[in-house]
């Protein structure tokens, strides 16, 4: 026999129309999961660029933020926004290292025009990601997360 389960419905929690049954930080459009050596439950969202655009931000994302990573407790079901990414982005694919003190997590299309079609002359008019106002156009990037006590990533 086959059985599943829903662990979460995305949504937020607060509002009862969305149906969430989130238990913790609120996400919507979760497209990425990885289940950590010692079991946490990494989940990456990407809500498109049209509906988390910051300039037409309304509707079933508004007071979400930008797309995210989330930490989840897969027994009590508890969920904690770990990182929030830059402007019109996808979080997508996560690894750690064995000893899960080193964090490999990509950031995809940052600063992406809701429409799909970026204006050459003005390439950074949703994000300056990674090199901020005085860098070059937004990159896809891959970024490495350690703690400052060296201690495992999400204890």
């Amino acid at each position: 026999t086959f059985r599943w389960d829903i662990f979460a419905l995305a949504g937020d929690p607060a509002n009862p129309a969305h149906g969430s049954t989130i238990v913790g930080d609120k996400y919507g459009s979760p497209d990425g999961i990885y289940v950590a050596p010692s079991g946490r439950l990494w989940i990456q969202t990407d809500v498109s660029g049209s509906a988390i655009n910051p300039e037409n931000r309304v509707g079933a994302y508004d007071g979400f933020g930008n797309n995210q990573m989330l930490c989840a407790d897969p027994t009590t079901r508890e969920t904690r926004r770990f990182l929030q990414g830059p402007n019109v982005c996808e979080i997508t694919g996560v690894f750690v290292t064995p000893d899960e003190r080193t964090m490999f997590v990509g950031i995809q299309h940052p600063g992406e025009a809701p429409t799909g079609v970026n204006d050459p002359a003005n390439p950074k008019r949703y994000s300056s990601w990674p090199d901020g106002a005085a860098g070059g156009r937004p990159r896809s990037s891959t970024i490495v997360i350690t703690k400052d006590d060296g201690g495992p990533i999400g204890s």
